[in-house]
């Protein structure tokens, strides 16, 4: 049997935390799950998420009420299969509120207030309905315009919400003979668990580890991790040798897969998906000439791989299973923030990047210097105004053939077809820097990632 304490603020830390018992309940074949609850509620995305766990579990789930369950956490109690409170505790008032940037509570508009109320009322029913529970009695936690009553005995008037103690949620309701939602007051965890015939089952308490505490902070980061890894690679294809940019992108990218495998949201298989694709896109741009299958394949398996490390998965989940609008909202959202902001990172990057001091900081160039004692440079390149012909595509850089020898060249961050004319313009760390003649050419970050 396993405990999972769900105490303070409900927000997406918990939820790993959850995913995470909710699996190895799963994989040890646990008797049963116990949610020790105290808390004044939290986010809704995360109650939502945590529902939708608790719901697709197929061990029994109990919650234990110490002190409160408001709000988020009065859905998640409502969602597990047995409730159980401690003297003195409450549970109710689910009504949904919004949070000032500043602090405090905003007053939404009527039509907004309707809205909110309407979709966290149904959620709760939904709860309620999956949990055996009474989904009117939930309705009621969330609608101050709704009466609840037991026979006689109103407990909650019009205008205001349903909140119960733990004397009331327990009481005996006529004729069936059925608790109105907890199956008993009990003074601990122990007595809950011999109440509920669970003692001697073996116990174990669920802990948050600080690695998940890192992987929270790396995963509400996500679109900056990303941002940084993506624009890191392409100033390095921008730029000769192999330096700072590279090694920073790289490591953006690394700590994103750490982070969000930890936290339980991508496997191996999505990192192996992503290197995948990083391979075809390799070869796509230094063994075969253009730009084809190799490369859209290359661009379709990494970005596979980025948003499938950040789609929630529940347990018993295939990798392979295609998950739901609901699961695809916040990774679409965190990866079109990062893609929007390493375009514009790229466009600032090729335009201004290649002409500053910036660059021979930034890039690992000693292997290009003659003076250093190398001497694999050109050194007797073709004078500004000569023409050639591009012999394998320019991304910006690539080769050209200018009468009889075949160069190394550079271009200013577009991209020229093999096959186009070009002008030499000038020379830029032992190759020629050149542009193009005629049409065939984009803007490099148009038409690459």
């Amino acid at each position: 049997m396993l405990v999972i304490p769900i105490k303070g603020m409900i927000e997406p830390a918990l939820l790993y935390v959850i995913r995470r018992g909710v699996r190895q309940a799963h994989e040890v074949r646990a008797s049963a799950i116990v949610f020790e609850m105290d808390t004044p509620g939290g986010t809704l995305e995360s109650a939502k998420e945590i529902v939708r766990i608790i719901t697709g579990a197929h061990v029994p789930t109990y919650t234990y009420v110490v002190h409160s369950a408001f709000s988020a956490g009065a859905i998640i109690a409502l969602a597990t299969k047995h409730i159980y409170m401690a003297p003195g505790s409450v549970i109710g008032d689910a009504m949904p509120i919004i949070m000032s940037p500043f602090g405090g509570v905003q007053e939404p508009g009527e039509a907004l207030e309707e809205k909110l109320v309407s979709g966290v009322a149904a959620l709760i029913r939904a709860a309620a309905e999956q949990g055996g529970h009474d989904p009117m009695l939930a309705e009621a936690m969330v609608r101050r315009e709704l009466e609840y009553r037991v026979g006689d005995e109103v407990l909650a008037p019009k205008g205001q919400l349903l909140t119960l103690t733990d004397r009331e949620a327990s009481r005996v309701v006529p004729p069936d003979g059925k608790r109105l939602l907890s199956e008993g007051t009990v003074d601990s965890l122990e007595q809950m668990l011999e109440a509920a015939g669970l003692r001697g089952k073996g116990l174990v308490r669920l802990e948050i580890t600080p690695a998940e505490r890192i992987a929270r902070f790396i995963a509400a980061l996500a679109p900056l991790f990303l941002m940084a890894g993506l624009l890191g690679i392409y100033i390095e294809i921008q730029t000769p040798g192999f330096g700072v940019p590279g090694i920073l992108g790289a490591l953006s990218l690394a700590i994103f897969f750490w982070g969000h495998h930890i936290a339980g949201l991508a496997g191996v298989e999505d990192l192996a998906l992503f290197i995948l694709g990083v391979a075809l896109l390799s070869i796509e741009i230094l063994i075969l000439p253009g730009f084809g299958v190799a490369g859209l394949l290359g661009l379709f398996f990494m970005c596979w791989g980025l948003l499938a490390a950040m789609v929630q998965r529940y347990p018993g989940m295939p990798w392979y299973v295609l998950p739901d609008w609901e699961q695809l909202q916040v990774p679409l959202r965190n990866f079109a923030i990062a893609l929007l902001a390493s375009a514009v990172g790229a466009y600032f990057v090729g335009k201004f990047l290649p002409r500053s001091r910036l660059a021979g900081i930034l890039v690992l160039d000693q292997a290009a210097r003659r003076e250093a004692g190398y001497s694999a440079v050109e050194v007797d390149l073709p004078p500004a105004g000569s023409e050639g012909v591009v012999e394998n595509a320019l991304r910006p850089s690539g080769s050209v053939r200018i009468g009889e020898r075949i160069l190394d060249a550079v271009t200013e961050g577009l991209y020229v077809e093999a096959g186009s004319r070009i002008r030499v313009v000038g020379s830029r760390e032992g190759r020629v820097l050149v542009e193009p003649l005629e049409a065939g050419t984009e803007e490099e970050g148009g038409r690459h990632a």
